[in-house]
């Protein structure tokens, strides 16, 4: 398993074929962000690999993240009556997660900027920006908590799931129509929640319990906008762009069928996880919430960075996703009855196993391209096909 190629020759040759198309029509990303982002990238030194960029950016999403689990760890932090997060925490979160999305927009203009863009920079950005997804809603949900004055833990899980379909959503149009078109929410709810996080830190999180507008709740205005955006603005364009292009005759995959192949999985995912939430002996979510989501989250990038690979080599994307499987005998498991001890030790092995599942997916998906296109993942260095085959040897991954 150390040394397995998740990349068929098939998708190496489609690789090499392989031409970057995307679509941004946002005026917040246009006109604004942009040109924040042509000043930015200009302080960074030429040297530096845009796939270092990319990372660093995660990295700061996960910071973020465990920041949060230290100081909220089962959600109950700005609930009333409860010890809250410092008001210092709020500001390093706001300012961290704004430099993250700052760094996710500057990455491909330093590709474009040392002339170092290749197909492997893509698949690391958007392949990392799946994960992130379930860190950075997790993450969020800290500002308002459950709780009488908060979001219960089920309604967060179903929240999840709109932003994790949103995600999906724009590499299920490009896997059918060969162009990216970038989803208008993703730049709002970044910079808004940025604004949220620092604010939050002046105000503090009591000024979240009070109505927004009559008996209209702040939680209810967080949760209307991540449905409201996924319903009326998200979904909608998807359905357009895939509409325009059956139109114009210039879809890749002609049957029903196999346009919706790359659904199957996550949409498997989620019965599985809701069959496993609504069955659950120990009411397993409000026992580890945070565990539960990230496993969800984990398994869901997991699929989506196969089907990203499916559609920049133009292959077909698989029809069921294997971490299902294991998935799949631990609900069975669990509807026939298991203590609240063993089922907490399920969630927590199945975690820890998609965890080491998807990372070691990652790293050899990055081993193979690299050395497939005969350059260092997070350096400009080129090396020689020797010398790179010889360090993935060494390397023993």
């Amino acid at each position: 398993m150390a040394g397995y190629e998740y990349v068929s020759p098939e998708q190496l040759a489609g690789f090499d074929k392989y031409k970057y198309s995307a679509v941004d029509t946002n005026p917040l990303s246009l006109y604004v962000m942009h040109p924040f982002w042509n000043t930015v990238v200009k302080i960074f030194p030429t040297w530096l690999a845009p796939n270092l960029i990319t990372f660093s950016g995660f990295l700061l999403v996960v910071f973020n993240f465990l920041l949060m689990a230290y100081f909220d760890p089962d959600f109950y932090a700005s609930a009333p009556g409860h010890k809250h997060v410092p008001d210092w925490v709020w500001i390093v979160v706001g300012i961290l997660n704004f430099i993250a999305y700052t760094l996710d927009g500057v990455d491909g203009k330093q590709a474009r900027r040392t002339n170092s863009s290749t197909p492997l920079g893509e698949l690391f950005d958007h392949g990392l920006d799946s994960w992130s997804c379930v860190y950075f809603v997790v993450t969020v949900y800290s500002i308002f908590g459950r709780g009488s004055s908060g979001v219960s833990v089920f309604v967060l899980y179903l929240l999840l799931w709109v932003v994790l379909f949103s995600f999906i959503l724009s590499h299920w149009e490009k896997y059918n129509t060969g162009i990216l078109f970038l989803p208008w929410g993703y730049d709002v709810s970044q910079v808004t929640i940025s604004i949220v996080y620092i604010v939050t830190a002046v105000v503090g999180v009591e000024a979240w319990y009070e109505p927004f507008l009559f008996n209209f709740l702040y939680r209810d205005l967080f949760t209307t906008m991540i449905i409201g955006c996924a319903l009326c603005v998200t979904l909608p364009m998807s359905l357009l762009n895939f509409f325009r292009s059956y139109k114009n005759n210039t879809l890749k995959h002609n049957s029903v069928y196999e346009a919706m192949v790359p659904f199957f999985s996550p949409c498997l995912l989620f019965v599985l996880s809701t069959a496993w939430i609504l069955q659950s002996p120990s009411d397993i979510l409000e026992l580890h919430p945070r565990v539960f989501y990230f496993m969800v989250g984990t398994a869901f990038a997991n699929i989506t960075c196969q089907l990203i690979v499916c559609q920049m080599s133009s292959t077909r994307c698989p029809t069921l996703n294997w971490l299902l499987a294991p998935l799949f005998l631990v609900v069975m498991v669990v509807n026939v009855g298991v203590t609240s001890y063993v089922e907490s030790i399920f969630l927590f092995t199945l975690t820890t196993a998609f965890t080491l599942a998807h990372i070691h997916y990652g790293v050899r998906v990055v081993k193979q391209l690299s050395s497939h296109f005969q350059i260092y993942p997070f350096s400009l260095r080129k090396p020689n096909s020797d010398c790179l085959g010889m360090e993935e040897k060494n390397i023993g991954l």
